[in-house]
């Protein structure tokens, strides 16, 4: 297979149902960089909560918060924000559709706020650090705002408020992603692959939820995991073993390091 990027989501796809990468994995990602492929990571997770993977992945680019940042060794070349009038406008509409007690994160430049019910760090010890604010009056430039709502049809009623916005729903529970129009992670590989001077058809990505199924259409090859949802599969041109099996790694392997 002709590559010259390779792209991995995190949640579902690089980490196991752990939270954790094996070594398996990390050497298979490891020997594709000596191989001169570029290594990327694409996920919806805040830049600050991807952290801890990060330093065990060592990417050569990362695209964070569903596509509003984008990293290529440690230069940034994209960051889409709503503006903090857009934000505080975004937030007030939230609470009056899905409630006042509504749960709520935003990722902005300064870190991961989050209006927790539980401290998610006690919940998950894998997750990252994130900064309690009750964001009733939040109003920063943010790349990302995610609405917990069991009521997908509040969910649709706040993504037909803000049009300029794109909504996706996570797969594993009742959140929903808001970003700029232009953040998703298939506008931040174009941006990526004019930087690095790979063509999107020269791209690899791998996913395993809603927010991938662009990138996994743009790219030259889509792989969805095992455990992906039907929808991701249906885009993709190959699927592959589970997050838990190692499904990257014997796919790495039999492409490109025999």
């Amino acid at each position: 297979m002709r590559a010259k990027l390779l792209l991995f989501d995190l949640d579902g796809t690089l980490l196991r149902s752990d939270k954790t990468v094996s070594r398996r994995t990390l050497e298979a990602v490891s020997r594709c960089r000596e191989r001169g492929l570029i290594v990327a990571v694409a996920t919806s997770r805040s830049e600050q909560n991807a952290a801890s993977y990060l330093a065990d992945v060592r990417p050569d680019a990362l695209i964070a918060s569903g596509g509003a940042l984008v990293r290529l060794r440690g230069e940034t070349i994209l960051r889409a924000e709503f503006s903090p009038e857009e934000t505080l406008a975004m937030v007030a509409a939230a609470r009056e559709i899905c409630g006042a007690a509504v749960e709520l994160t935003a990722d902005t430049a300064e870190g991961h706020f989050w209006n927790w019910k539980v401290d998610p760090a006690k919940a998950d010890a894998a997750w990252g650090d994130s900064i309690f604010d009750d964001v009733a009056h939040f109003s920063r430039a943010t790349m990302k705002l995610c609405v917990l709502s069991p009521d997908p049809a509040a969910a649709e009623e706040l993504a037909r408020r803000f049009p300029a916005s794109d909504c996706q729903r996570f797969s594993d529970g009742d959140w929903y992603k808001f970003t700029p129009k232009s953040a998703t992670k298939e506008h931040a590989i174009l941006a990526l692959c004019g930087k690095c001077g790979a063509a999107p058809e020269e791209a690899v990505a791998f996913g395993d939820d809603w927010a991938d199924i662009g990138m996994l259409r743009l790219c030259g090859t889509g792989v969805a995991m095992g455990n992906a949802i039907p929808e991701v599969k249906a885009a993709a041109d190959a699927v592959i073993g589970t997050n838990d099996e190692d499904g990257i790694t014997v796919f790495l392997e039999e492409e490109f390091l025999r």
